[in-house]
Formats: C-alpha cells, structure tokens, sequence
C-alpha cells in the first residue's frame, strides 16, 4: 500500500488581474496564516495580519507552555496544567493570560500611584531582559546577586550605596588626585565591585511597594524578605514552584529566554501606561492649579482695587466735614464777637445813657 505525502492546504483567489490577490493557507491551524497582496496594500495587510495575533498564539510561539518533567513538579500547580506530553507538562495558556492580564492590572495601579516596583532575576536567561526592561521604566532591579537583608536591612544597604555614589563623586571631580595610584586603583576597583550588586537600587530610596520574580524557586531569599515586610510579591512560576508563595502568580515557562522575555515586555507595557496616566493626570491638576492660581490672584487684586477706591472715598467724605466744622465754629466766634460788642455796646453805653448825674437826680 502507498501513502501519498500529505500536501499543505493551498487554495488561491485571482480577484482582478490588476492587483492580482492571492490567500495562501499553510501549515496547521490559522497560526501559520499567511496573506499575500500583490499591490500597494501588500505591507498594510501585513501588519494588521500582525496586530490581530492573539496573546495566546504569541506565548504558544515563545514556548511558555512548556513545564519541567513529571517527577519534578509541584502538586500546588495543578490547576495550571493542561495536560502531560513526553513526561513534560504542558501548561495552561489560559490560565497564562488570565493570570498575565490581572498582573498588569495590579502593576499598573501601583506604577500609577508612584511607587515603586523592584524587578529581581539574577538568572542567566532573565538578567538581559531585566535590566532593559527596568530601565526602560525607571524601575530598580536585581540582576546579579540578591544580596541577604536588602530588604529587611534596608539603611546598611543604603549607607553601601551612599559609599557607593560618594567615590564615584571623588572620581569624577577630581578629589581624588593627590592621592596615590593604588589607592586610586583600590578605589575603583570597589565601586565597581558595588556598582554591579548595587547599581540597580541606586536610587531606590524607601522600600519598594512590589516585587517581580522570575523563577521564585531561585529567589527563595527575597520573596521570603518580601513576606516578613508585607511587600507585594509578583511572580514567573514554572511546574515545580509553589504558586502560593507570590500573591500574584504566572504560570509559564521561567527557563527559556523568549518565554521570560515575552512576559517581562507585556508587564513593563502595563507600568509604562501607569506612568503616563500619572504624568497625564500631574499635567492637568498643574493646568488647573495655574488656573486657580491665576483666578486668586485676580480676585486679590480687584478686592485690593475696591478697599483702595473705599478708603480714597472715606478721605475725601472726612476733608469735607473737616471743613464743614471749622466753618460752623468760625461761624460761633462771629456770633461771639458780635454779642460781645453788643453786650459791651449795652454795658457801659447803657450805664451811661440811664444814669444822670448825682446833681440831677
């Protein structure tokens, strides 16, 4: 008996000879879905070919499905299994973007509150796309060793990067040059050595709001640091992790590089859209503020305005019954001179017009 080779399904369309359209089908299912136009539209159709590719077949593309062996797995996991395949379990992409849509969301409220998230994965695979990834959105990192007591010994650790960030000054001002050559030498040396464990939490200044882990196995020191404190924990869990451990817990495929790549990018899109929603929002309360800024200092100056045009009008009201007053009592002392002349006129001028001399009377 012959088989025949199974052929790909094939199927074309010649809509006009002009722009000459052609649909190709190949491969399985509508993954490996390929649009062709032979025209101007060609890259057009491509990229919303692109954009309509669903998460799901984006993580089924970078491998985060794939879990560990049987014999390794961690029972807690498994409502996040799909199914098992070659002794390896397959995890639930389902599950993968349930779990990856309600991480973003809590991420991007604490980005957008002003916190701040504090990426650790000292894996070789994650160490790359961690530290892009954070300084992408100005976040602090751990990428080389987590050091025991970064957090909960959180000032001696700030006091090695003030020491740090101080020999670094003294290099680079100049403060250093009358000193000898191996002690300049010694010197950098050990900023170097610092810069590489602590150049990640060199501006975090308080203790961070939330941690993303990749591989929580690996990061046992840290996530326990985080419980202790009450910090928030994120994490990347494979098959053979507790799921429990982390509030906030991703089922996928924490050893391969695209796998930690492609969830790292879709969380740091969702603290990047926090951050401009924060700057956004600080924008608009500086507009009305200015605003309300501006209005104040208008009133303030049409009521200082007012109070000014209020006191010229009491001071012109006084001057006039100033002079009003010192008209009336001129107007006394007349009717007192005059009195005083009649009463004088009446006095001795009387006297003298009544009385007659003694020999008379």
């Amino acid at each position: 008996m012959v088989r025949k080779k199974p052929v790909e399904a094939t199927s074309s369309l010649n809509v006009n000879p002009v722009f000459g359209l052609w649909f190709i089908v190949s491969g399985s299912g509508a993954r490996n879905f390929k649009l062709t136009i032979n025209y101007k539209q060609k890259t057009i159709n491509f990229l919303i070919m692109e954009q309509n590719t669903s998460l799901q077949q984006q993580l089924l593309e970078a491998g985060v499905h794939f879990g560990h062996l049987k014999k390794k797995w961690n029972p807690k996991m498994l409502p996040y299994i799909f199914a098992e395949k070659k002794g390896i379990h397959i995890i639930d992409l389902n599950k993968t973007t349930e779990a990856l849509q309600e991480t973003a969301a809590a991420l991007k409220q604490i980005a957008r509150s002003g916190k701040k998230i504090l990426f650790v994965g000292t894996k070789k695979q994650a160490k790359d796309i961690v530290t892009e990834c954070a300084q992408r959105v100005s976040m602090p990192y751990v990428t080389e060793r987590w050091l025991g007591g970064m957090l909960t010994n959180f000032n001696t650790v700030r006091k090695s990067v003030k020491k740090m960030q101080s020999i670094e000054k003294m290099l680079g001002d100049g403060t250093l040059d009358s000193i000898t050559k191996k002690e300049r030498l010694t010197l950098a040396r050990d900023k170097e050595k610092m810069e590489k464990v602590l150049g990640g939490i060199a501006q975090l200044g308080r203790v961070p709001a939330a941690l993303f882990i990749v591989d929580i196995g690996h990061e046992h020191i840290a996530l326990a640091e985080a419980k202790r404190l009450g910090v928030s924990t994120f994490g990347v869990v494979d098959t053979n992790c507790d799921p429990n451990k982390v509030d906030f817990a991703i089922p996928a495929n924490d050893d391969a590089t695209k796998s930690i790549a492609i969830v790292i990018n879709y969380i740091t899109a969702a603290i990047a859209e926090g951050l401009a929603e924060r700057q956004a929002a600080k924008d608009e309360e500086g507009d009305d503020s200015a605003v309300d800024a501006e209005n104040e200092k208008r009133a303030a100056r049409l009521e200082a305005e007012a109070q000014a045009e209020g006191g010229r009008g009491r001071g012109r009201g006084g001057a006039g019954r100033g002079a009003g007053g010192a008209g009336t009592q001129g107007g006394g002392g007349g009717r007192g001179r005059s009195g005083g002349a009649q009463g004088g006129g009446r006095g001795p001028g009387g006297g003298g017009g009544f009385r007659r001399p003694g020999g008379g009377r």
